[in-house]
Formats: structure tokens, sequence, C-alpha cells
């Protein structure tokens, strides 16, 4: 028996029950939970080339576009018999049994959980431990033109073209692109970053003026290439994954020469279906065109003798041999503070924290009001001055907004005052007593 307000659709030779259809996912589009699930049945041979056959994380959305996301790696207790698992081992030593989707019946059973982007591992789910794919993230710095992340793009596919490979570019669905690369299954997770940071190093140095390979945002300018995407237990939005922005943006896979001249706004869950129809998907031959990450990896052995050792990994994973010290230039311990003695520090940057919010839109408000209350020295910002980060919590992320204040001179520096809003992402109410030492458990999720 079906319940009052379900919709059925019969996809891949099943029927499946949409819940709450008429539940509007993107409050500006009008756009709703039925109307996604129908996107992705338009576009279900492009979304399922990205995500086939492949441990997915489930990051979702059951208030909308705009509620606050929660991931979750472990797949429902109570699944249907044809949704596949895999049982996957963390960097932290914990496993989890994950979804695999391999047709569009189980794409939109995730859908119908609130999943709006799709988020898949880099491997497949017969091979755990040998990636087929490379990942190239890149993230622009606030202030950076549209032109500058179109200009490192088509560096990078110049970089891959040299080094045997064969890049497929996309947008992000936000305000970065993204070039996926299919490797050969005989490298390590740990060998296929490296090749990543090489890559990474490689487009800097060709474009040190629009692109970095730094990972700590106080020293990046222009457009960051985040090689830690290839660590493992990463994951990147797929092609063809809508992205919970106000205009259901969609990361659209390109052919290279619609690089130069693509405006990532014209790719929306309304426009994406009738491109599919009348383009099909561009990135149609990608599993076809496996390479080599050999020249990639002599090119990181050529950086290493040259003094270019590892780069820092992700702050959950356990230190790596030869990675240098995970702490930001910012809190080294650059000189003795005449007057504090031993121990003392002084911060190789004048970074002040001014807002962390659990909302990004809260977070940006917060930075607001510190410029209206210091307006000369917000008038001296430069591009790559504000740093937005968005911070690992519980389950969901939250943002926090630093201001590098090198631009404004030391007499005219605002002091730093606790930030507003001031977060903290550990912290949970308590109702009645509570034995300490015991966390409350968080409220259960409401049904998407």
């Amino acid at each position: 028996m079906r319940e009052a307000g379900e919709a059925v659709l019969d996809v891949a030779g099943r029927e499946v029950v949409i819940t709450n259809p008429g539940k509007v996912f993107f409050p500006r589009t009008g756009h709703t939970k039925l109307d996604l699930a129908r996107y992705y049945v338009a576009v279900a041979a492009g979304a399922l080339r990205g995500i086939a056959g492949r441990p997915i994380v489930l990051k979702r959305y059951v208030d909308g576009a705009e509620g606050e996301p929660f991931f979750q790696k472990r797949a429902p207790e109570r699944h249907p018999a044809w949704v596949e698992t895999v049982e996957l081992r963390f960097p932290s030593g914990r496993t989890a049994r994950e979804i695999v989707v391999r047709d569009a019946a189980q794409l939109l059973w995730i859908v119908n959980l609130g999943c709006i982007d799709l988020n898949p591992h880099p491997v497949r789910a017969d091979d755990l431990d040998h990636p087929d794919e490379l990942r190239v993230d890149l993230d622009p710095g606030e202030g950076v033109s549209w032109d500058d992340v179109r200009r490192v793009t088509l560096l990078v596919g110049d970089v891959l073209d040299e080094c045997g490979l064969r890049g497929w570019p996309k947008t992000s669905g936000s305000r970065g692109m993204h070039v996926n690369v299919r490797i050969e299954r005989r490298w390590s997770f740990d060998q296929v970053r490296r090749a990543a940071l090489a890559l990474a190093r490689e487009v800097e140095r060709r474009a040190p003026a629009y692109a970095s390979s730094k990972w700590w945002k106080e020293e990046r300018h222009g457009v960051f290439l985040d090689y830690n995407q290839n660590a493992k237990d990463r994951t990147v939005a797929s092609a063809w994954s809508v992205r919970p922005t106000a205009d259901a943006r969609v990361s659209m896979p390109l052919a290279w020469d619609e690089v130069a001249a693509c405006d990532p706004a014209a790719f929306t869950l309304a426009t994406a279906p009738a491109r599919f129809a009348e383009r099909g998907d561009p990135s149609a031959g990608l599993d076809d065109a496996a390479g080599s990450l050999d020249q990639l990896l002599e090119l990181s052995a050529t950086q290493e003798a040259a003094g270019l050792g590892d780069a820092p990994w992700p702050p959950h994973y356990r230190k790596q041999r030869g990675e240098p010290d995970r702490v930001a230039p910012s809190r080294r311990k650059a000189a003795i503070v005449v007057g504090k003695g031993p121990g003392g520090r002084r911060s190789a940057q004048p970074l002040i924290t001014v807002a962390k919010a659990e909302r990004k839109v809260d977070a940006l408000e917060g930075l607001e009001r510190w410029k209206a209350r210091h307006p000369a020295a917000a008038a001296r910002l430069q591009v790559g001055d504000v740093l937005v980060d968005a911070m690992r919590g519980r389950s969901t992320t939250w943002t926090r907004i630093r201001i590098n204040l090198r631009h404004v001179p030391e007499n005219e520096r605002p002091p730093e005052e606790p930030p507003v809003p001031d977060y903290d992402p550990w912290w949970r109410p308590r109702s009645g007593p509570v034995d300490r030492g015991r966390r409350r458990r968080a409220p259960a999720r409401k049904p998407a």
C-alpha cells in the first residue's frame, strides 16, 4: 500500500517510491524533491558514469538545499535487498558499510533520502585499495575571477597531456572547476595523492601569479589545486550532480574547447536535461581512457630531489613519514617575543578570527559586521586576505572566517575581538542532569 502523497517512478525495471514529492528543495527556484528525482532520471546515463560501482557517501539535505546537510557514511540499516553495500576501512581504522550505486533505481533511492549531490569514492567496490581516478579540484580563493579559474584549468589540461594523461573537465557547480583523470588500477592512494601534488606544483611553477599548491590558506593566492582530495576517504561531487546552490546549479562535464568560454550559471537542474538530450555526455569516453601515472610520479621524484618533499595532509589524518610540521605558518614559533621570555610566539601573518558559525551565511554576516565596525581596515583588504574555512564538526561542517591584516599598517590594525557569531561545534545543550563524561545523543534526523 502506498501512503498518500507519495510518488512512484518506474526506472531500471523497478518502482522507486519518492516520499514527500512536493517538498520544496530549492526555495528560490521552486524545484521540489520530485523535480530533483526526475532530473536524475533524465541524465541517469551521464550521472551513473561518475558513480557506478563505487562506494558513495550520503550527503543528506533533509531540509532542502538551504538547510544544513549531514554526512552519512554508513548505509541505513533498513534498505532494500536490491541496494548493494560494501565495507570500507578508513584512515582512522574504523569501518563502515557504504552504499554502492549501479543503476538508476539505486540512484533514485539515495535521492529519496535527501541526497542532492553525489559524492563517490575514487575506487570501485571490487578493489578498494587502488583508485581508478585522479581528481584535480581547482578551488578559487575569495575574490579570484572566473577567468583565472578557466586559465588554470586549461593549463592543467596541458600538463596532463604532456604526462600522457587525458583530463575530463567539468564545472564544480559552485565557483571552481574539476578535472577527472581515469588511471589504471595499480597505484595506492598515497601514490595517487603524490602524483596530484606533483601536478599542482608544476601548474603553480608555470603560472605562479594565478595558481597555488600551498595547503595553508594564509599562504595561498589565486586558484588552489587541492591535491589532498586524492587522500583516502575524500570524495568530490561527481559529474551531473546538482549542487545545493540557490539556482540548483549542476556540475557540468565539458569538452576542452568549451572551457575558455563556459559560464557555470548556464548549467542548472532546469537546463541540463535538454543539453544532455541534445549533446549527450562530453565525458562519455572517460572509462576507455585509463592512463599511467608513471610520468607524474617521475615528476614528483624530480621535485623531491630539488627539495620539495611531502606537503601537509588534512588534519584528521595521522602524521605521515616525511610530512612537514602540520602547523599553520601564523602559529609557528617564528621568534622569541621580547618581554615574553622563552617560548613566546610571534605570528608570521597577522591573522584574526572574526566569525565562527554553524551556517556559512551567518559567518558572512559576521564578516560584514566586522567590516562595518572597522571601515578603514576593511578598505585596505586585498584578494586573499579574507579566509573562509569549512571546518569539520560532528557530522556536518561549520564555517570560520579569519582576516589577514598584512595590508593594514601595524598602527592601524584593529585588535582581535571575540568572534561574532562564536559557534562551538562541540557544545551541545543539555536538559536535566547528565553524567559528566557522557555526551547527549544527537536528536533523530527528520525524514527527507
